[in-house]
């Protein structure tokens, strides 16, 4: 039987090609819910919540991470609130309910685009909030980012996404022009009877139905908190943060 020998450039140019092909695919990983962030959450500086009234909790995994609410930060400045993170993140209202058919808002202000990260992560509101603060958590939560995509996600309590694997992209979501520069992003999640809307910068990007949402391993209802979702690392101010009752 012949032998196949391979030279050692030939190995070593498989190997680097196998390396290259697995770090690629771990990148485009990251910031996925559930899955631990490949460049690591950082802990930041002074964190905490530090507006009154407001509750927050890590995802699972930052949690299981040794990550905490300590380890981001909440806190008002001229008039928005400012957000970094630090570990995977929900913010709402103590004890802000909101039921029937509504809309939740919020503008997203991210003034140097990946300050805080090596690729574009995503930040946006979040309905259907229920046991929230518990390892019980469910929520649904749509989020631009600021290279033109957006993801729509949510919590069973188990994380499990609407529109693939890294988001979608949609020519309504603002684009920063390099990194460092500026983006701002306005964000709506809606309920309207038996639909469920995410419209960014004035465009419906997602519709999905309220049933396939709700039930085993998906929200409990979409009755409950409203509030704001952000990935980890990223540096966000927030203003006309509003929820509507139609």
């Amino acid at each position: 039987m012949r032998k196949i020998r391979f030279q050692p450039v030939v190995v070593s140019m498989m190997v680097i090609a196998l390396f290259t092909g697995c770090t690629s695919i771990r990148k485009r990983l990251v910031g996925l819910p559930g899955s631990p962030p490949a460049e690591g959450s950082r802990a930041v500086t002074d964190g905490g919540i530090k507006i009154s009234g407001w509750s927050g909790k890590v995802d699972a995994a930052e949690q299981k991470a040794g990550m905490s609410i300590s380890d981001a930060r909440l806190a008002e400045e001229t008039g928005a609130f400012h957000i970094t993170t630090g570990p995977a993140v929900s913010y709402w209202k103590t004890g802000s309910i909101v039921t029937g058919n509504y809309t939740v808002t919020a503008t997203f202000n991210e003034p140097r685009f990946m300050n805080l990260n090596s690729h574009p992560h995503p930040y946006g509101v979040f309905i259907g909030g229920n046991d929230m603060g518990t390892s019980s958590q469910t929520a649904f939560y749509c989020g631009a980012y600021g290279d033109g995509r957006f993801i729509a996600r949510g919590f069973g309590p188990a994380p499990f996404r609407l529109n693939g694997l890294f988001g979608e992209k949609n020519q309504a979501i603002h684009k920063a022009s390099d990194k460092g520069q500026p983006v701002t992003q306005d964000i709506a999640l809606s309920v309207k009877d038996d639909k469920i809307t995410c419209s960014i910068n004035g465009t419906a990007v997602g519709t999905y139905d309220k049933a396939t949402l709700t039930g085993p391993k998906r929200l409990k209802s979409f009755d409950g908190s409203y509030g704001l979702r952000f990935a980890h690392n990223t540096d966000v101010f927030v203003t006309n943060f509003k929820v509507q009752q139609q």
